[in-house]
């Protein structure tokens, strides 16, 4: 056969194996192409992202994701990195239109030469376009079927989109181990850094992981293949291979972002609140920015003031004690911490705002506010003699105070500044039990929806929990108003945008600029500003003189209310200088006495712990006094101006217009009683 023929034969042999082929290609796209995914939506591609959750400072507390992933974009990847999978993966990338003919040659030779005992191993011809069709539209069935909608997928996603768009695809999508989610989630789980600060040997070692992503073993055999590939593909120098294949793999066990346990109740809630407002799809897949009001020089300051007495008290016992601590701010109700027990990793039970206690006498300042609003003056006199007889329903009652002691007459600011039963059973009597219930109804201490009022409710046998309890004194001191309880400042999606509040039931609508409002509202206040400033005026009186004196901060004006139930099970306090109030509950899970050595001392002490803290930086700010009361000087005993009884406690008292200090001594009972003693 001649030259010429053999030519000729040639020609006709490949020009008919080219048109079969293309019969086939086409043939194969008719079949498979007509049930192809969407694949155009990859133009706008938004892959799930992490959540992360930041304290007000800006500092990470956790994310929540259900993949890691950081979106990387294009430019925004080291070059050496895209080197790196290119020499690894599909060195034709940048050149072939979707599926690479040579690749498809070479690992046909190979495979066939491996099947036939020859030491070739075997390879695959899957290209880097063909891997983001597979990873975003197929199964990793293998199947012809699937194998034939993957190629002409990649051709299509050619066509449609750039080749940088399929690299920032790949690199965002592919599976790298631990977890990890692209090239940006897998330097932070592997090497605890950022892309752009990776050097030559860790992207070589990203780069090894796509073949193997669970196999840390042969970690340094494999990052050492990946370097010579990118010096057969003339990307490095030998001299740069051999300068990255000596320096040490440090890879972490897994890198995540561990949240100190001090904060784990107050992220607990924030997930809650946000899976129900948002839903868990758009909370672990949206790539959120929280800021939370989390403050975390207050929130260790807590955990450790709480932890502190906790511990005290356990020790020795068989039972641990429980407890929790919240504060606030009263003017706009953004908590600043939060504890919900002794350790989240013990019980995730948050009982700052999950557990339902009696409050003791915590309540009696709502009752004690309701006289006030009636026109009773802080220095009106109340009966501290036996009751005898009592009955409510058919049960025969007969209170007692704390200390066992009666005093006779006593004003009013001192029966709440020593927490008198008697007295108080006496003044509610005089108000009515209706009135001093929803007194503590309006500010949210009791649900509307009370069926049973009774009169030993006036003295904290109803449940509440610690958040509402604080919520409810936070009106004292913020000109009357209820506040919502408050765990974030402000969410952006991953584009930076500011969701609004109407997304999130709670939230702050922040200004522009990211400052917090001016407040604003329309709602008529829940009491007269000269009742509140009467009644925070006595409750400062039970922190310098009565039940509350251990929550008092040196240089600070702080006014509040202990709490004790009966067998002393739960012991409260809950206290506020003008700008923060905090509240705090100790007591078993199961209820029971806590026996010797409990009593509302430890809740102020806890309160004054975290206080001491909170407070060391800022000045001193006296509660304001609204216009027109008149102070007098008198005397705290009989209420009695002092220059007519000088004897004993002089304090300052503020009266309404109307309102004057009671008449001389003489006309009183004597003052000389049992000394004030006991707990409350």
């Amino acid at each position: 056969m001649t030259f010429k023929k053999i030519l000729h034969f040639t020609s006709n042999a490949f020009f008919w194996c080219f048109t079969a082929g293309v019969a086939l290609l086409a043939g194969l796209i008719l079949i498979y192409g007509n049930d192809l995914p969407d694949y155009k939506k990859l133009a706008t591609y938004a892959p799930p992202v992490a959540t992360r959750l930041y304290a007000s400072d800006g500092s990470l507390l956790i994310e929540y994701a259900q993949e890691r992933r950081v979106f990387m974009d294009f430019l925004d990847m080291p070059p050496q990195l895209v080197q790196a999978f290119v020499a690894a993966e599909d060195q034709n990338f940048w050149t072939h239109p979707g599926i690479d003919v040579q690749g498809i040659v070479r690992a046909s030779v190979n495979n066939s030469m491996r099947m036939f005992g020859f030491n070739r191993k075997f390879t695959g011809a899957s290209t880097i376009t063909q891997q983001v069709a597979k990873n975003f539209f197929l199964t990793s069935d293998r199947t012809i079927s699937r194998k034939i909608k993957e190629v002409i997928l990649a051709l299509k996603l050619e066509r449609a989109f750039s080749k940088e768009h399929i690299m920032t695809l790949y690199l965002n999508q592919i599976f790298l181990g631990a977890r990890a989610y692209g090239v940006g989630s897998a330097a932070l789980m592997y090497f605890n850094k950022p892309v752009s600060e990776l050097n030559l040997s860790e992207c070589a070692f990203l780069a090894s992981l796509p073949k193997a992503p669970n196999n840390r073993e042969r970690a340094i055999d494999r990052r050492n293949y990946v370097l010579q590939r990118m010096v057969d593909e003339k990307y490095i120098t030998k001299e740069d291979a051999d300068a990255a294949a000596a320096e040490p793999l440090n890879i972490n066990s897994g890198f995540t972002a561990q949240m100190e346990d001090d904060f784990q109740y107050f992220a607990e809630d924030v997930r809650r609140q946000l899976l129900n407002s948002i839903g868990r799809d758009t909370l672990y897949n949206d790539g959120l920015y929280i800021k939370t009001t989390i403050v975390p020089e207050y929130q260790r300051a807590a955990s450790a003031a709480l932890n502190k007495a906790l511990d005290r008290f356990s020790e020795g016992r068989e039972e641990k004690l429980q407890g929790a601590i919240i504060a606030m701010n009263p003017h706009t109700g953004r908590i600043v911490a939060m504890a919900g027990g002794r350790s989240f990793q013990e019980s995730s039970f948050n009982r700052a705002t999950q557990a339902m206690r009696q409050i003791g006498s915590t309540i009696k300042p709502f009752v004690y506010l309701t006289a006030l609003e009636n026109g009773m003056s802080p220095e009106a006199i109340l009966s501290d003699e036996p009751v005898v007889g009592w009955k409510e329903d058919d049960t025969m009652w007969k209170p007692e105070n704390y200390d066992k002691i009666f005093m006779g007459d006593v004003p009013l600011r001192l029966s709440l500044e020593t927490s008198r039963n008697v007295p108080t059973v006496r003044l509610v009597e005089q108000i009515g039990i209706h009135p001093a219930i929803q007194s503590a109804q309006r500010f949210g201490v009791y649900p509307e929806n009370l069926k049973d009022i009774n009169l030993s409710m006036a003295l904290g046998s109803g449940e509440t929990t610690l958040e509402k309890l604080v919520l409810g004194y936070s009106a004292f001191i913020n000109g009357g108003y209820l506040v919502n309880s408050k765990l974030v400042d402000y969410i952006e999606d991953r584009y930076g945008r500011v969701i609004s509040k109407k997304d999130i039931p709670g939230q702050i609508e922040w200004n522009n600029d990211l400052t917090p409002p001016v407040k604003e509202s329309d709602a008529e206040p829940l009491s007269d500003p000269q009742s509140l400033y009467q009644l925070v005026s006595i409750m400062q009186g039970v922190v310098e003189r009565g039940t509350g004196k251990q929550a008092q901060v040196s240089g600070h004006t702080i006014a509040g209310k202990t709490g004790t139930t009966n067998e002393v099970k739960d012991v409260w306090f809950v206290g506020f200088s003008r700008n923060l109030i905090a509240g705090v509950y100790l007591g078993y899970d199961n209820p029971k006495p806590l026996g010797k050595g409990g009593g509302s001392h430890m809740a102020a002490s806890v309160f004054a712990d975290f206080m001491k803290i909170a407070l060391a930086n800022n000045p001193n700010q006296p509660f304001p006094v609204p216009d027109g009361m008149t102070l007098i000087r008198v005397n705290r005993r009989t209420g009695v101006l002092s220059s007519q009884d000088p004897d004993g406690i002089i304090i300052t008292e503020a009266f309404k217009e109307g309102q004057s200090p009671n008449p001389a001594p003489q006309t009183l009972k004597s003052s000389k009683s049992p000394a004030i003693g006991g707990v409350f």
